[in-house]
């Protein structure tokens, strides 16, 4: 084959430094924007970003010439950086937390994960951020320890 190609959808998910209710309704559009121009500025697709006050989801197609690691890092970097500015919230003690969760998403689940993260207010009227990511990760079969899993 002459070429390489590839389509890794991921859903990445990451929250405010210590859950702070820093991403207000008014803030969350423009936040989801600057997020899909850093990805896009990566080569990777966004496909669904969203979230709540205190965490974001993102749907996106992983670019092949980049690893997920550096992906997620530029993208909480340059966001937080766009968050401490007057254009996001201004608030100078913006971080994200150390960690993250990210599952591969088969082509086929593709509309109901971004449905998902579309409809993130209504899910957490009825579901905790760790409630949903401890359901997220034991759904993945990824292992965890408790102790640090919500510790940051």
């Amino acid at each position: 084959m002459p070429q390489s190609l590839a389509w890794n959808l991921i859903h990445l998910i990451f929250s405010v430094k210590y859950r702070k209710r820093l991403i207000l309704p008014r803030v969350r559009p423009k936040l989801y924007g600057y997020m899909s121009t850093v990805l896009e500025g990566m080569d990777c697709q966004p496909i669904e970003i969203g979230g709540v006050d205190d965490h974001v989801h993102l749907l996106f197609a992983l670019s092949r010439n980049l690893a997920l690691k550096d992906a997620v890092e530029e993208t909480k970097k340059s966001s937080s950086r766009w968050m401490k500015s007057p254009a996001g919230i201004g608030h100078r003690d913006f971080y994200w937390q150390g960690g993250y969760a990210a599952f591969s998403v088969s082509a086929s689940n593709q509309t109901r994960v971004a449905n998902y993260i579309r409809n993130q207010e209504e899910h957490h009227r009825k579901m905790t951020f760790e409630e949903e990511l401890k359901k997220l990760l034991d759904r993945h079969g990824v292992r965890y320890d408790e102790r640090y899993l919500l510790n940051e």
